[in-house]
């Protein structure tokens, strides 16, 4: 024990000169605890350079290191293949690109654990995050769905209302990796077609005000219009939101006080149609949509009533929004939906009482 302190200890004829330097061992030379050099270095106030990993495949030229990188990784912007961020969470069937855009705006969306910014690019190698929550970004081989359903009166469509009033969501089926985008909001007291779709682009065409797509209502009022109150509809009504006009409106006739008009418009303003027959004095006593761009309400369809679109019918609504549709595999192409493929989400007493089916006698 003896011995190890004076090795560690410098030799005081060594330090003044008199005899040479003992070859440092193997310890010193490794900068080992408690030793000349180690202590040196302290006093100096230099610092060990970090040890840089060689990356794999990489050969030093001239005895120099690659320079380290100090910034974390980043999403692969320029990947082959990478897509905005907002519409790749659209086509997982999160919400629509507009949707999509507010999220990243408050921070609920990460990317390699990054807090995402609006614009960011991502390839199928980057982690996504939506509150938390792992999001697998959708085949773009696989087709998306598109539902109708027949929105009676006395249903909102929102997913959470502070009066605990009936929901359009809650007749819907679940689905586990994406929800239920609806296009198109239709008041309280409007009745008539309403789309659901799992496809972002779908839904940002058809509801973005530049595309213009037009719809088409029965509208039922009090009273009859005049040839120039149908002019002015035509031309346009100022509302408290601006000017608002009908590009088309048809006289449907009727019967005693009540009066069926067809009018086409190109916005979904709030409760638009109501508000211009309000501005020339005439009362909707009911509204009804008929049609959404090339997708009319299905005579069958009754109230309350859902209808899956089939692959085929799919494909035509993708391509007439200019959206490419992926092919459809030959099984579904050929196969027929069995029955009228309508749900009813709204259980009605049945008419006649249901027989129980009897119960098979033993044998004897």
């Amino acid at each position: 024990m003896n011995n190890r302190k004076q090795d560690d200890m410098p030799d005081k004829k060594d330090a003044a000169g008199s005899q040479p330097k003992k070859p440092a061992t193997v310890q010193e030379k490794r900068g080992g605890k408690n030793t000349p050099f180690r202590r040196a270095a302290a006093a100096s106030g230099e610092k060990k350079a970090p040890r840089v990993k060689q990356q794999p495949g990489w050969q030093s030229r001239g005895g120099e290191e690659p320079p380290v990188s100090e910034k974390p990784a980043t999403p692969a912007s320029y990947a082959p293949g990478a897509q905005k961020l907002q519409k790749i969470l659209a086509q997982a069937g999160l919400g629509s690109r507009r949707d999509m855009e507010e999220l990243i705006k408050a921070g609920r969306v990460t990317v390699n654990g990054q807090v995402a910014e609006l614009g960011t690019r991502v390839s199928e190698t980057d982690v996504l995050r939506v509150d938390r929550k792992n999001v697998r970004a959708r085949s773009a081989e696989k087709m998306p769905r598109i539902m109708l359903y027949h929105k009676p009166e006395g249903e909102i469509v929102s997913r959470n209302d502070p009066d605990g009033r009936p929901s359009v969501f809650d007749r819907l089926p679940q689905m586990r990796t994406s929800k239920w985008i609806a296009i198109g909001r239709l008041d309280f007291n409007t009745s008539g077609l309403l789309i659901f779709t799992t496809s972002g682009d779908l839904a940002n065409h058809l509801m973005h005000p530049r595309f213009e797509v037009e719809r088409e209502y029965a509208v039922r009022v009090l009273g009859t219009l005049t040839p120039d109150q149908l002019t002015q509809l035509k031309e346009g009504i100022e509302l408290e939101d601006g000017a608002a006009n009908f590009d088309t409106i048809s006289d449907q006739g009727g019967e005693g006080i009540n009066h069926w008009y067809r009018v086409t418009l190109r916005e979904g303003r709030n409760r638009e149609v109501r508000r211009m027959f309000e501005a020339l004095g005439l009362t909707v006593s009911r509204l009804m949509r008929v049609r959404f761009g090339v997708i009319n309400l299905p005579p069958r369809l009754k109230r309350g009533q859902t209808l899956d679109l089939e692959p085929v019918e799919v494909k035509r609504v993708l391509e007439w929004a200019g959206i490419a549709a992926p092919a459809i595999p030959q099984q579904q192409a050929g196969a027929a939906r069995g029955g009228s493929g309508i749900k009813s989400h709204h259980p009605a007493a049945p008419d006649k009482p249901v027989r129980r089916p009897r119960k098979e006698s033993s044998a004897r």
